[in-house]
Protein backbone atom coordinates (compact mmCIF):
# COMPACT_ATOMS: atom_id res chain seq x y z
CA UNK A 1 0.00 0.00 0.00
CA UNK A 2 2.71 2.38 0.43
CA UNK A 3 4.25 1.79 -2.66
CA UNK A 4 0.72 3.29 -4.07
CA UNK A 5 0.34 5.97 -2.07
CA UNK A 6 3.62 7.33 -1.94
CA UNK A 7 3.94 8.49 -5.47
CA UNK A 8 0.61 10.05 -5.27
CA UNK A 9 1.46 12.29 -1.85
CA UNK A 10 4.52 12.98 -3.73
CA UNK A 11 2.79 14.54 -6.89
CA UNK A 12 0.54 16.43 -4.70
CA UNK A 13 2.95 17.97 -2.78
CA UNK A 14 4.29 19.43 -5.98
CA UNK A 15 1.30 20.29 -7.22
CA UNK A 16 0.54 22.27 -3.70
CA UNK A 17 4.57 23.93 -4.45
CA UNK A 18 3.51 25.01 -7.85
CA UNK A 19 0.40 26.67 -6.04
CA UNK A 20 2.36 28.13 -3.21
CA UNK A 21 4.50 29.50 -5.94
CA UNK A 22 2.17 30.48 -8.48
CA UNK A 23 0.34 32.52 -5.69
CA UNK A 24 3.50 34.27 -4.45
CA UNK A 25 4.39 35.31 -7.57
CA UNK A 26 1.14 36.93 -7.97
CA UNK A 27 1.06 38.28 -4.59
CA UNK A 28 4.68 40.06 -4.94
CA UNK A 29 3.93 41.14 -8.42
CA UNK A 30 0.50 42.80 -7.20
CA UNK A 31 1.92 44.75 -4.43
CA UNK A 32 4.90 45.76 -6.31
CA UNK A 33 2.38 47.08 -9.08
CA UNK A 34 0.11 48.92 -6.45
CA UNK A 35 3.76 50.05 -4.88
CA UNK A 36 4.44 51.99 -8.75
CA UNK A 37 0.88 52.95 -9.32
CA UNK A 38 0.80 54.91 -6.08
CA UNK A 39 4.19 56.16 -6.46
CA UNK A 40 3.26 57.99 -9.70
CA UNK A 41 0.08 59.91 -8.11
CA UNK A 42 2.69 62.49 -6.57
CA UNK A 43 4.78 63.35 -9.77
CA UNK A 44 2.98 66.52 -9.92
CA UNK A 45 3.60 68.34 -6.99
CA UNK A 46 7.32 69.75 -8.50
CA UNK A 47 6.87 73.13 -6.57
CA UNK A 48 6.17 70.94 -3.00
CA UNK A 49 8.99 68.94 -3.64
CA UNK A 50 11.74 71.26 -3.81
CA UNK A 51 10.48 72.89 -1.14
CA UNK A 52 10.67 70.02 1.19
CA UNK A 53 14.14 69.41 -0.37
CA UNK A 54 15.23 72.76 0.85
CA UNK A 55 13.88 71.86 4.69
CA UNK A 56 15.68 68.66 4.75
CA UNK A 57 19.05 70.50 3.41
CA UNK A 58 18.72 72.33 6.51
CA UNK A 59 17.51 70.03 8.52
CA UNK A 60 20.88 68.02 7.70
CA UNK A 61 22.89 71.20 7.93
CA UNK A 62 21.20 72.07 11.47
CA UNK A 63 21.87 68.34 12.48
CA UNK A 64 25.53 68.71 11.62
CA UNK A 65 25.30 65.91 9.74
CA UNK A 66 28.12 65.64 6.67
CA UNK A 67 27.57 66.98 3.53
CA UNK A 68 26.68 64.72 0.61
CA UNK A 69 28.87 66.42 -1.95
CA UNK A 70 32.03 64.57 0.57
CA UNK A 71 31.14 61.40 -0.37
CA UNK A 72 30.52 62.54 -3.91
CA UNK A 73 33.93 63.96 -4.11
CA UNK A 74 35.48 60.62 -3.79
CA UNK A 75 33.43 58.55 -6.09
CA UNK A 76 34.57 61.37 -8.75
CA UNK A 77 38.20 60.44 -8.56
CA UNK A 78 37.61 58.11 -11.07
CA UNK A 79 35.09 57.66 -13.92
CA UNK A 80 35.18 54.31 -13.97
CA UNK A 81 34.40 54.43 -9.82
CA UNK A 82 31.41 56.65 -10.31
CA UNK A 83 29.81 54.64 -13.42
CA UNK A 84 30.61 51.00 -11.15
CA UNK A 85 28.39 53.12 -8.14
CA UNK A 86 25.56 54.19 -10.91
CA UNK A 87 25.71 50.53 -12.20
CA UNK A 88 25.22 49.42 -8.68
CA UNK A 89 22.25 51.87 -7.81
CA UNK A 90 20.18 50.86 -11.14
CA UNK A 91 21.32 47.11 -11.18
CA UNK A 92 22.04 45.46 -8.10
CA UNK A 93 18.56 46.83 -5.56
CA UNK A 94 16.17 45.26 -7.20
CA UNK A 95 17.57 42.26 -8.74
CA UNK A 96 19.60 41.70 -5.46
CA UNK A 97 16.12 41.44 -3.79
CA UNK A 98 14.46 39.14 -5.71
CA UNK A 99 17.10 36.78 -5.07
CA UNK A 100 16.94 36.70 -1.60
CA UNK A 101 12.96 35.89 -1.46
CA UNK A 102 13.67 33.45 -4.21
CA UNK A 103 16.37 31.63 -1.54
CA UNK A 104 14.69 32.21 1.12
CA UNK A 105 11.37 30.57 -0.33
CA UNK A 106 13.38 27.32 -1.12
CA UNK A 107 15.67 27.22 1.77
CA UNK A 108 13.88 28.87 4.58
CA UNK A 109 10.07 29.28 3.67
CA UNK A 110 9.65 30.60 7.87
CA UNK A 111 12.02 33.72 7.18
CA UNK A 112 10.68 33.80 3.50
CA UNK A 113 6.95 34.63 5.08
CA UNK A 114 8.59 36.99 7.94
CA UNK A 115 10.78 39.03 5.15
CA UNK A 116 7.88 39.19 3.10
CA UNK A 117 5.60 40.56 5.76
CA UNK A 118 8.35 42.69 6.37
CA UNK A 119 9.00 44.16 3.50
CA UNK A 120 5.60 44.61 2.86
CA UNK A 121 4.77 46.88 5.78
CA UNK A 122 7.81 48.71 4.99
CA UNK A 123 7.26 49.37 1.31
CA UNK A 124 3.68 50.30 2.56
CA UNK A 125 4.94 52.62 4.83
CA UNK A 126 7.49 54.05 2.55
CA UNK A 127 4.41 54.46 -0.18
CA UNK A 128 2.31 56.39 2.23
CA UNK A 129 5.49 59.07 3.01
CA UNK A 130 6.13 58.87 -0.73
CA UNK A 131 2.47 60.67 -1.01
CA UNK A 132 2.43 62.48 2.12
CA UNK A 133 5.73 64.08 1.59
CA UNK A 134 6.91 64.69 -2.16
CA UNK A 135 10.76 65.49 -2.00
CA UNK A 136 13.05 66.18 -4.95
CA UNK A 137 16.89 64.42 -4.53
CA UNK A 138 19.83 66.13 -3.71
CA UNK A 139 20.92 65.95 -7.71
CA UNK A 140 17.95 68.61 -8.66
CA UNK A 141 18.81 70.91 -5.62
CA UNK A 142 20.50 73.81 -6.95
CA UNK A 143 21.57 74.42 -2.80
CA UNK A 144 23.47 71.66 -2.94
CA UNK A 145 25.52 71.40 -5.56
CA UNK A 146 25.95 67.95 -6.92
CA UNK A 147 26.37 66.41 -10.04
CA UNK A 148 23.77 64.01 -11.69
CA UNK A 149 25.85 61.13 -11.72
CA UNK A 150 23.74 59.08 -13.91
CA UNK A 151 23.03 61.57 -16.22
CA UNK A 152 26.59 62.73 -16.74
CA UNK A 153 28.51 59.73 -16.16
CA UNK A 154 25.58 56.61 -16.70
CA UNK A 155 24.41 54.15 -16.26
CA UNK A 156 20.97 56.15 -15.15
CA UNK A 157 17.42 55.07 -14.72
CA UNK A 158 15.42 58.08 -14.63
CA UNK A 159 14.76 60.13 -17.56
CA UNK A 160 16.48 63.91 -17.78
CA UNK A 161 13.18 65.47 -17.27
CA UNK A 162 11.72 64.16 -14.15
CA UNK A 163 8.25 65.69 -15.54
CA UNK A 164 8.13 63.62 -18.71
CA UNK A 165 9.13 60.09 -16.82
CA UNK A 166 6.03 58.24 -16.63
CA UNK A 167 8.46 54.95 -15.52
CA UNK A 168 9.45 56.28 -11.84
CA UNK A 169 8.16 59.30 -9.24
CA UNK A 170 11.23 60.76 -9.64
CA UNK A 171 10.15 63.29 -6.53
CA UNK A 172 10.37 60.00 -3.90
CA UNK A 173 13.27 60.37 -2.24
CA UNK A 174 11.82 59.70 1.31
CA UNK A 175 12.57 57.13 2.51
CA UNK A 176 15.07 55.52 0.36
CA UNK A 177 13.75 52.12 -0.42
CA UNK A 178 17.31 51.15 -1.88
CA UNK A 179 18.44 51.49 1.59
CA UNK A 180 15.69 50.05 3.62
CA UNK A 181 15.70 47.03 1.58
CA UNK A 182 19.09 46.05 1.08
CA UNK A 183 19.27 46.96 5.65
CA UNK A 184 16.30 44.08 5.32
CA UNK A 185 18.14 41.65 3.43
CA UNK A 186 21.55 41.47 5.43
CA UNK A 187 19.07 41.00 8.85
CA UNK A 188 17.23 38.57 7.10
CA UNK A 189 20.42 36.34 5.69
CA UNK A 190 22.53 36.57 8.87
CA UNK A 191 19.05 35.84 11.13
CA UNK A 192 18.16 33.03 8.54
CA UNK A 193 21.44 31.67 8.65
CA UNK A 194 22.41 31.34 12.32
CA UNK A 195 23.67 28.23 13.62
CA UNK A 196 21.30 25.47 15.29
CA UNK A 197 18.93 25.89 18.65
CA UNK A 198 21.06 28.30 20.65
CA UNK A 199 23.76 29.43 17.99
CA UNK A 200 24.90 31.89 16.25
CA UNK A 201 26.12 30.86 13.40
CA UNK A 202 29.49 31.82 11.50
CA UNK A 203 30.62 35.53 11.98
CA UNK A 204 31.42 35.64 8.24
CA UNK A 205 27.74 36.78 8.01
CA UNK A 206 28.13 39.07 9.14
CA UNK A 207 29.63 40.75 6.17
CA UNK A 208 26.50 41.12 4.85
CA UNK A 209 25.88 44.30 5.99
CA UNK A 210 28.58 45.10 3.35
CA UNK A 211 25.65 45.38 1.30
CA UNK A 212 23.52 48.07 3.08
CA UNK A 213 26.83 50.02 3.66
CA UNK A 214 27.83 50.15 -0.11
CA UNK A 215 24.17 51.30 -0.61
CA UNK A 216 24.49 54.04 1.46
CA UNK A 217 27.41 55.82 0.16
CA UNK A 218 25.87 54.83 -3.49
CA UNK A 219 22.74 56.43 -2.86
CA UNK A 220 24.33 59.57 -1.27
CA UNK A 221 27.66 59.69 -3.40
CA UNK A 222 25.52 59.90 -6.73
CA UNK A 223 23.02 62.40 -5.23
CA UNK A 224 19.58 60.27 -5.35
CA UNK A 225 19.23 60.77 -2.04
CA UNK A 226 20.03 62.07 1.42
CA UNK A 227 21.40 60.75 4.75
CA UNK A 228 17.67 61.24 6.35
CA UNK A 229 16.50 59.18 3.32
CA UNK A 230 18.24 56.93 4.56
CA UNK A 231 17.53 57.50 8.59
CA UNK A 232 14.33 57.48 7.79
CA UNK A 233 14.23 54.05 6.22
CA UNK A 234 16.21 53.03 8.83
CA UNK A 235 13.30 53.69 11.53
CA UNK A 236 10.60 52.49 9.49
CA UNK A 237 12.15 49.03 9.01
CA UNK A 238 12.85 48.81 12.86
CA UNK A 239 8.81 49.76 13.61
CA UNK A 240 8.36 46.66 11.34
CA UNK A 241 10.53 44.45 12.75
CA UNK A 242 8.83 45.19 16.12
CA UNK A 243 5.43 45.04 14.32
CA UNK A 244 6.30 41.39 12.50
CA UNK A 245 6.87 38.50 14.65
CA UNK A 246 10.12 36.45 14.28
CA UNK A 247 9.83 32.69 13.16
CA UNK A 248 10.78 30.59 16.45
CA UNK A 249 14.21 29.02 16.57
CA UNK A 250 12.78 25.55 15.26
CA UNK A 251 11.58 26.74 12.23
CA UNK A 252 14.51 28.22 10.32
CA UNK A 253 14.31 24.33 8.18
CA UNK A 254 10.69 25.44 6.85
CA UNK A 255 9.26 22.88 10.21
CA UNK A 256 5.75 23.94 11.00
CA UNK A 257 5.55 28.30 11.17
CA UNK A 258 3.17 28.90 13.57
CA UNK A 259 2.21 31.37 10.91
CA UNK A 260 -1.44 30.91 12.27
CA UNK A 261 -0.71 33.01 15.51
CA UNK A 262 0.23 36.11 12.63
CA UNK A 263 -3.46 37.18 12.78
CA UNK A 264 -2.49 40.88 11.81
CA UNK A 265 -0.81 39.13 8.79
CA UNK A 266 -4.55 37.46 8.23
CA UNK A 267 -2.84 34.40 6.26
CA UNK A 268 -2.99 31.84 9.00
CA UNK A 269 -3.70 28.05 7.90
CA UNK A 270 -2.99 29.43 4.25
CA UNK A 271 0.80 29.60 5.94
CA UNK A 272 0.76 25.98 7.37
CA UNK A 273 -0.09 24.98 4.37
CA UNK A 274 2.28 26.76 2.21
CA UNK A 275 5.55 25.78 5.01
CA UNK A 276 4.13 21.94 4.16
CA UNK A 277 4.17 22.93 0.03
CA UNK A 278 7.46 24.22 0.31
CA UNK A 279 8.49 21.14 1.66
CA UNK A 280 7.51 19.40 -0.92
CA UNK A 281 9.90 20.77 -3.08
CA UNK A 282 12.70 18.66 -4.08
CA UNK A 283 15.86 18.66 -2.55
CA UNK A 284 19.52 17.12 -3.19
CA UNK A 285 19.85 14.90 -0.41
CA UNK A 286 23.24 16.43 1.20
CA UNK A 287 20.54 19.50 2.09
CA UNK A 288 18.04 17.29 3.25
CA UNK A 289 20.43 15.59 5.81
CA UNK A 290 21.90 19.15 6.76
CA UNK A 291 17.94 19.98 7.15
CA UNK A 292 17.07 16.90 9.22
CA UNK A 293 20.02 17.94 11.72
CA UNK A 294 17.41 20.56 13.02
CA UNK A 295 17.21 23.96 13.86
Amino acid sequence: MTAHTTPAGSAAGRRAARRRLIRELLLVAGFFTVYKAGRLLSTDRTGEAFRNADRIWDAERLLHLPGEGAVQRLLLHGDALVTTANTYYAAVHFPATVLFLVWLYIRRPAHYLWTRRVLAVLTGAALVLHLAYPLAPPRMLPAARLIDTGQVYGPTVYRAAPDTDTLANQFAAMPSLHFGWALMLAIGVIVATRGGKGGKGSPWRLLWLLHPLVTLLVIVGTANHYWLDAIVAAALLGIALLLVPRPRAGDRDGADTGAGTDTGAGEGADDAEAERAVRGLPRQKSTAGAVGAGK
